[in-house]
């Protein structure tokens, strides 16, 4: 049996569809408040803190902040994201549907583990109906926000047969490479080229998942 790790943003969902607004968004409130100064964001630069965990992205971005401005603000921007996925402004990249569904028919099983949190999760499962394609998911809140590679280690126990991983980010390969597994990277997401260098395969259409993944299975059966 083979387990697929799956990201998520970046990976199944086109995040940046609802990220970028609702960041510009709230660093707009950041700068009319006086509390960062007010300037243009690329969508390359926003895209940057996808696949954090909101927690370490506000740590990173600006650590110079109040914590509970920096909380008031993680908040925000998560309110705001929520709203347009209610709203209908979010979406699965296209052909991602498709190619969980070729997999789940094909007879592997589908993990989902992301640095998000659990409202994040409900609401995806809800909006787009995830639970067709994953047999389980995960993300970082259950488990205090440690690393993806971390996290690994405490699900794999709960599960039979092989791994591979597939997703977009560093955090990605590195859970991979951590744990002496195979990996995917997703050229099509947010990650660099120096980001996916160690995955085992890159993919640069999210069509091209199926064919990596029998690939690998293929080289571990040799």
């Amino acid at each position: 049996m083979t387990n697929l790790i799956f990201d998520y943003d970046g990976t199944i969902h086109n995040s940046i569809l609802t990220y970028a607004p609702a960041f510009r968004s709230t660093m707009k409130w950041l700068s009319d408040n006086g509390y960062i100064a007010d300037r243009k964001y690329t969508d390359k630069e926003i895209s940057y803190w996808l696949g954090f965990n909101s927690t370490d992205m506000w740590g990173q971005f600006h650590p110079e902040l109040d914590p509970l401005i920096r909380e008031k603000a993680r908040v925000m921007l998560g309110q705001d994201m929520a709203r347009r996925i209610d709203n209908g402004e979010g979406a699965l990249y296209d052909g991602a549907e498709k190619m969980l569904m070729e997999l789940k028919s094909i007879g592997y099983t589908l993990i989902f583990l992301s640095n998000c949190r659990f409202h994040y999760l409900e609401r995806h499962k809800k909006v787009f109906g995830l639970d067709r394609f994953f047999d389980f998911f995960y993300c970082c809140e259950a488990y205090d926000f440690i690393p993806k590679y971390e996290i690994f280690r405490k699900i794999a126990p709960q599960h039979d047969g092989n791994y591979i991983v597939i997703g977009d980010r560093f955090h990605d390969i590195e859970t991979a490479a951590q744990n002496g597994l195979p990996s995917i990277g997703c050229g099509y997401g947010f990650g660099t080229e120096e980001e996916l260098s160690k995955a085992d395969i890159i993919v640069h259409s999210i069509s091209e998942i199926p064919e990596a993944v029998q690939k690998l299975c293929t080289n571990k059966k040799q």
